[in-house]
């Protein structure tokens, strides 16, 4: 028996003066709780119970070591339950990483909505377009956009990120618009990346995949800077729906090539894997799930216009 178990039992025999009577308490054979008392005995090089016929009374050492024992039990309890909550109440606080335009355009007014029902947790929101292993950076949640590498983590899907190419009416009305994926390599693109190179761009032709390379005028790692040099005329742009969704519906920008849009992307949140999943990071990605679904708003732009 370790010493905790065999602390336990000291604690029933005194407050129950039988040995039977603490091992029925404990569920164990009355020898078992005998011998851990013994144990603690022989550690301690001291006498902790007097045995008699008709009951088992502490000794002075043995009620000493006794109160001491109800303390430390008590606390380990109350350690425990209070473990136990996190996992079963959401508290503490809840650290989410999340790429910077989704995180600005929709993440953050989320989850002012999700903390006005949860006054005990708190929230770190870091926002970054730089993939991150969220195990090093200590991230309860880190939300990425695209198919999840292969790694240890769990991958739950949130909601569809659809891409879409996009002008503005005045770009198209100087440059012409493209009846066919091909007929981009004649026009000014903004691309999500590093460098202004030859890209390529994955869409569909007839119904198949298709890859065109296109000519970059203007490369960013932000989609809200591509975004607004679109707005401005300077080419056209790959991206997010939930970034040019609402310039979609305003009319501020024209949706290109419609019928040859890109394969959609998925919003994933990433967590580590843990039989017990602390209930401020369960309820956080139930709540996005439920909040953004399978028709997220930022995709009404059709119907708004």
């Amino acid at each position: 028996m370790d010493k905790l178990d065999a602390m336990r039992a000291l604690v029933k025999v005194v407050a129950s003066g039988s040995y039977a009577e603490a091992a029925r308490r404990l569920g164990l054979t009355r020898s078992a709780v005998s011998k851990g008392v013994m144990e603690l005995e022989q550690a301690l090089g001291a006498r902790l119970l007097d045995r008699t016929t008709r009951r088992v009374t502490p000794t002075e050492a043995g009620l000493a070591y006794y109160e001491r024992c109800v303390s430390i039990l008590s606390q380990i309890e109350e350690t425990e339950a209070q473990v136990s909550r996190l996992h079963d109440e959401p508290k503490g606080i809840l650290k989410v990483n999340a790429p910077m335009s989704f995180g600005f355009l929709y993440l953050g007014k989320a989850i002012a909505d999700f903390m006005t029902r949860f006054d005990d947790l708190k929230v770190e929101l870091i926002l970054t377009d730089r993939f991150i292993d969220p195990l090093e950076e200590g991230a309860d949640v880190t939300l990425r956009i695209g198919t999840p590498a292969d790694s240890s983590l769990i991958a739950r899907r949130i909601a569809p990120a659809r891409l879409a190419l996009v002008a503005s009416p005045d770009y198209l009305a100087k440059h012409g618009t493209p009846e066919t994926p091909a007929d981009l390599i004649d026009h000014r693109c903004l691309s999500y990346g590093h460098t202004t190179s030859m890209q390529r761009w994955h869409l569909t032709d007839k119904g198949q995949p298709t890859s065109i390379a296109i000519g970059s005028c203007l490369s960013s790692n932000n989609g809200d800077v591509l975004r607004d040099a679109a707005v401005q005329g300077i080419g056209i742009a790959n991206l997010p729906t939930f970034i040019v969704g609402a310039d979609i519906a305003a009319g501020r920008l024209t949706l290109v090539l419609p019928d040859n849009r890109p394969a959609d992307l998925t919003i994933h949140a990433l967590y580590a894997p843990n039989r017990y999943l602390a209930a401020k990071t369960r309820v956080f990605i139930d709540f996005l799930v439920d909040r953004f679904g399978k028709t997220p708003s930022w995709d009404n732009f059709e119907s708004e216009r």
